[in-house]
């Protein structure tokens, strides 16, 4: 009997723990909650990672720009990135992901939406497939807008009013972006009803700004000096080659939640092989450019480098989660050779000082027609959109969709930017005055030099008499110094 008790006493105590254990995970969180939990958190962390790409266009543009412009840089980045991001959870989220209509969502306002993913998809259609946070989601497609927004600006620095970097931001993160985003990625037309493949943006996010600024700069027209008497260009060297270093390798950084980001979640890891294809093609493209600028001119460009490793990011973004790892290095290289050649054709005719145009235009186009070339169909298949590219296929169906994407996205955009900023310059006026570009931007716009020690004698900053100097620079007659007041 005593032995039937002691053998029956370790069944009787895990049948007591069993219940309560039972209980508690009824109460707690599924399976799924926690499935959720972990993929909204990669995805917020992966914006975290875009977000901070701000820094890097900002030390990217203020090194390419000279000394004298260098501040307004810092104002423009946090300016800009403050009103897309109002302007962006007000409309631009509703026109991109609310809904399923082949031109622009109708749903989610102000992300007026449940906050729990299953109920949420009924507004956002996507959250039925990614099953994260709404708000994450929100902040990860935020994120790239403002990526695209910070493009724009690189083909006009020096010579742009500040207030047009406000009065453009709004139109293009409530309206511009947010449209073309819908057709490509949230289920309008371009993705639908043509197949077209975009993983995480060439088109979307790099093609938009650049032709952005291909239109302001059409309107802007080149910086003083950048052409001699004989039509050819000369360089305007940017004050600082190392902070354009820095930049691209935040941009770099940030691009691994860039595109690993657009896996929507981190479970089944697949997140991994789009960084290790993303990276592939960075170093290719690195490598690519630095040996076609010394092929050329026989030594090596430090900002050529730069845009190397940035086409070859902007070129493998489009392709990132639908080619095998062989193709990434490719695809990188052509876009390296295509940066260096781009520049200096454009250069001859247009003043862009970071080379925006070449670095995210057409390495943006080459990298969405790499997809109709090189999208492995088990990948296309994976994705549920388009069809595997050329070199599998032998169709140039997927190429095809992609090329007629490019267009479609290059014509809607430049002709809405083109309206948004001809008006702006027929009523505040796009650029300043001549006098006020050969004194800086910084000191014209924002009223303090971001370098003051270069400008300013040290005795005058000590002395309290700055002021003099910056008058002086601006022509303006200097104000009378405050005299002591005798006792």
């Amino acid at each position: 009997m005593t032995t039937r008790i002691v053998r029956a006493l370790p069944a009787a105590l895990v049948a007591a723990l069993a219940v309560p254990a039972a209980a508690h995970a009824a109460e707690g969180p599924t399976l799924d909650d926690s499935v959720s939990a972990l993929n909204t958190f990669w995805v917020l962390f992966a914006a975290v990672l875009v977000m901070f790409m701000q820094a890097g266009f900002a030390l990217l543009e203020i090194g390419f720009s000279r000394a004298k412009n260098a501040g307004l840089g810092v104002a423009k980045i946090l300016t800009n990135y403050s009103i897309a991001s109002i302007a962006y959870w007000a409309v631009g989220f509703a026109l991109a992901f609310g809904g399923s209509g082949a031109i622009a969502g109708t749903k989610g306002w102000f992300l007026d939406v449940s906050s729990t993913p299953a109920e949420a998809a009924k507004d956002i259609p996507l959250l039925e497939l990614l099953g994260i946070s709404p708000a994450a989601f929100l902040f990860f497609q935020f994120a790239f807008c403002a990526v695209s927004l910070a493009i724009v600006w690189g083909t006009t620095l020096e010579r742009i009013k500040f207030s047009a970097y406000v009065l453009y931001a709004i139109p293009f993160a409530a309206v511009i972006y947010p449209v073309l985003s819908h057709w490509i990625f949230g289920g309008g037309w371009l993705q639908t009803s043509i197949g077209m493949q975009d993983f995480a943006g060439s088109t979307v996010v790099h093609l938009i700004g650049a032709t952005g600024g291909f239109a302001a700069l059409l309107l802007l027209g080149p910086r003083i000096g950048k052409y001699g008497p004989d039509g050819k260009p000369r360089p305007i060297p940017g004050h600082s080659m190392p902070l354009v270093g820095l930049g691209v390798l935040i941009l770099w950084l940030g691009w691994f939640g860039f595109n690993p980001g657009s896996t929507g979640g981190a479970i089944g890891n697949r997140f991994a092989e789009v960084a290790l294809v993303t990276n592939l093609a960075a170093a290719a493209g690195v490598v690519a450019a630095v040996a076609t600028i010394y092929l050329l001119r026989r030594y090596v460009d430090v900002g050529m480098a730069g845009n190397g490793a940035i086409a070859g990011l902007v070129a493998i973004t489009a392709p990132s989660g639908y080619v095998e790892y062989w193709a990434a290095p490719i695809i990188g290289a052509v876009a390296g050779v295509i940066v260096v050649v781009g520049v200096l054709a454009i250069e001859k005719v247009l003043d862009d000082p970071v080379g925006a145009l070449s670095a995210h235009g057409l390495a943006g186009i080459w990298g969405t027609l790499a997809c109709g070339i090189f999208t492995a169909p088990r990948l296309a298949e994976l994705n549920g959109v388009g069809e595997g590219g050329l070199w599998y296929t032998g169709s140039f169906t997927q190429l095809g969709a992609q090329a007629l994407g490019v267009a479609v996205a290059f014509v809607c955009v430049f002709a809405a930017s083109y309206v948004a900023f001809w008006i702006i310059d027929k009523t505040v006026g796009l650029r300043v005055t001549p006098e006020q570009e050969r004194a800086g931007l910084d000191i014209s716009e924002t009223g303090m030099y971001g370098y003051p020690e270069q400008f300013i004698p040290t005795p005058e900053i000590e002395s309290g008499l700055a002021g003099d100097a910056v008058a002086a620079r601006l022509g303006s007659p200097p104000q009378p110094s405050p005299q002591p007041t005798q006792a």
